[in-house]
């Protein structure tokens, strides 16, 4: 369950808020001041914090500005001030949107599914990528990148790279190697993934330097951090 703070000192408005969000299936805590409001935003995980801008014992700007000092949970800023000047300076605060009061429920809504589509999307593409010092290689569209370089791979050179960067530390015997990348019913020797192992190599270490995939005499290889 998403959970989200709301920080409001207008206590009819933020049960209405509080039990609209409930209905989404939000996990909703709700804080009443500013000093409560941060203690609560700095000692929890939140999905999405709903900050008013003014506020009782340290107002909405200075809140957001010492969450942001530590934490890049999403901020949207709920107030009656409305002006050109006052949305620059929550937004420079570190707020990531700003509704002005009195607003739509269903506006707020849509905007909430908004910052957690985003955090979803964030979440998907990053596990699609992978990243070891400056490799990184994107699983959806199979580009791999040193620098801001692409390199290219054939399959079993990419399928092979992909097995080392999801078992970084991890050392792997060329049998090992050969099940995931070739599979275990390929009639092909193990020796075939030292020459592969060499070929990419070719490809993604820079002359002069160590080698991204080290060997383990006897055993296998290795990308280690």
């Amino acid at each position: 369950m998403k959970k989200i703070l709301l920080i409001e000192d207008e206590k009819n408005l933020s049960r209405f808020i509080e039990l609209e969000l409930r209905n989404e299936s939000f996990a909703v805590t709700v804080a009443y001041d500013g000093k409560s409001g941060l203690e609560l935003a700095l000692m929890e995980e939140w999905g999405l914090i709903l900050l008013d801008l003014m506020l009782p014992g340290m107002d909405g700007l200075e809140v957001c500005r010492r969450i942001r000092s530590v934490k890049k949970t999403p901020i949207m800023m709920l107030t009656a001030r409305d002006s050109i000047t006052d949305r620059v300076a929550g937004l420079d605060s570190g707020a990531d949107d700003y509704i002005p009061k009195p607003f739509a429920i269903e506006e707020l809504l849509a905007r909430i599914r908004v910052v957690f589509r985003r955090q979803e999307d964030s979440a998907d593409e990053h596990k699609s990528l992978l990243i070891f010092q400056d490799l990184s290689v994107n699983t959806d569209s199979r580009f791999v990148r040193k620098g801001n370089a692409t390199i290219d791979l054939t399959k079993r050179e990419y399928d092979l790279l992909v097995a080392f960067m999801n078992n970084p530390n991890r050392v792997m015997s060329r049998e090992a190697l050969l099940d995931t990348v070739w599979g275990f019913e390929a009639a092909v020797d193990t020796n075939v993934v030292d020459v592969y192992v060499r070929y990419l190599r070719n490809k993604i270490d820079s002359p002069g330097e160590a080698s991204y995939i080290q060997t383990q005499r006897g055993i296998g290889y290795v990308m280690r951090r």
